[in-house]
């Protein structure tokens, strides 16, 4: 008798806000398993959504009849995210997962990740107009296209918005195949698009794929001492990966941590996402503000490519400046796919993926830089 008392009490605290967090759940579940869009991040962050919003909810921490309760997925959280330990292992997987190859040989596609960053401080002057320094920072690091990069300077700056712009930074991620195509169409002509762009293979040595993360990491941390942590953990995954002696360990960045990583990281970000602190007028802001961000990053990419082809007289093709976006290597293959549509011959992966890990490391830069200015 008493048990079913109980479970009458809990499902009489059920209230419309919880319901409202079950239906985005589904949606990102629905997202993840239907459309295939990241399903690694987005179907552990919509389960998890649901998890956190049952009444009394034993995986987040609560206080009942004056005992505190702390829940495993709060333990986690503050095991891991709270402290940036999560988002900082996971780069080490992504650093052992990127070829700088593509890069080396064309050192120029570099400033095409610089250009894709447009959005950042574009969406930090719209975000001054709503919130404090320390909120408009975080929310315009969602241009970034990196998750683990919002959530280091998210939390770094302790945003009074976390979870709404955690959940941002990985749906707009997932959402890139539909959000960068119309951009670039409507900022290029078909002519442009169809301009094709031969990868002339040139031999990048060992040395240098290994000095790269080590100079890179130094010049990194002179410019942005911030961002230390971010690109050293991002470099020392690929000097795991370039070094030759390490394969094993290399491949375990790569699958085994990565994975795993990601999994907590998923279902642990839904403890930002309980109705209380989720359904704000903030968070739907936030996430106008996340698209913004988004739109102008690809935005910048293009115009730039454009801008320096009234200089060139061998054309590049401007769709490969959208892929300066941290999404990797999403944004890359986007590029390609635009590029066979229009003309099936027309192979853009090579210089999209360089242009693409160039973005990687830009965002990183870029998120050193909001440190630096606001931390």
């Amino acid at each position: 008798m008493n048990a079913l008392l109980e479970v009458f009490g809990n499902v009489l605290n059920l209230d419309w806000k919880m319901a409202v967090m079950w239906i985005i759940g589904g949606v990102l579940i629905y997202l993840a398993i239907k459309k295939d869009m990241e399903p690694t991040l987005l179907l552990p962050i919509g389960f998890g959504a649901i998890l956190v919003n049952l009444p009394f909810s034993g995986a987040v921490e609560r206080t009942i009849e004056g005992f505190f309760h702390e829940g495993p997925l709060s333990t986690l959280y503050n095991a891991g995210i709270a402290n940036e330990l999560f988002p900082l292992i996971l780069f080490i997987g992504i650093g052992a997962m990127i070829d700088f190859g593509p890069l080396l040989s064309n050192p120029k596609l570099m400033l095409f990740g610089a250009a894709a960053q447009f959005g950042i401080f574009f969406t930090l002057c719209m975000a001054s107009m709503f919130f404090i320094d320390k909120d408009a920072a975080s929310i315009a690091i969602i241009g970034a296209a990196d998750g683990p990069t919002s959530i280091v300077v998210a939390q770094a700056l302790d945003s009074n918005y976390i979870g709404a712009i955690m959940v941002a930074a990985y749906s707009y991620m997932a959402l890139v195949p539909i959000i960068q195509p119309p951009v670039i169409k409507l900022l290029t002509t078909k002519k442009e698009r169809m301009i094709r762009m031969p990868y002339v293979q040139r031999e990048v040595s060992k040395t240098t794929k290994i000095l790269f993360p080590i100079i890179l990491t130094v010049i990194a941390g002179l410019i942005a001492p911030d961002s230390v942590a971010l690109i050293g953990f991002l470099m020392f995954g690929n000097l795991i990966r370039e070094c030759g002696v390490l394969d094993s360990l290399s491949e375990t960045a790569q699958k085994v941590l990565a994975n795993l990583v990601t999994i907590f990281l998923g279902i642990t970000i839904a403890c930002q996402m309980q109705a209380d602190q989720f359904l704000q007028p903030a968070t739907l802001l936030i996430m106008g503000l996340g698209l913004v961000a988004f739109i102008f990053d690809t935005a910048g990419g293009v115009l730039f490519a454009k801008f320096l082809n009234l200089f060139l007289k061998t054309k590049m093709n401007p769709m490969i400046g959208a892929a300066g976006i941290s999404a990797f290597p999403m944004a890359g293959r986007v590029v390609h796919k635009m590029a066979l549509k229009e003309d099936p011959q027309n192979f853009l992966l090579m210089q999209a993926t360089g242009v693409n890990v160039s973005g990687q490391i830009a965002s990183v830069i870029a998120g050193g830089m909001i440190l630096n200015f606001f931390g």
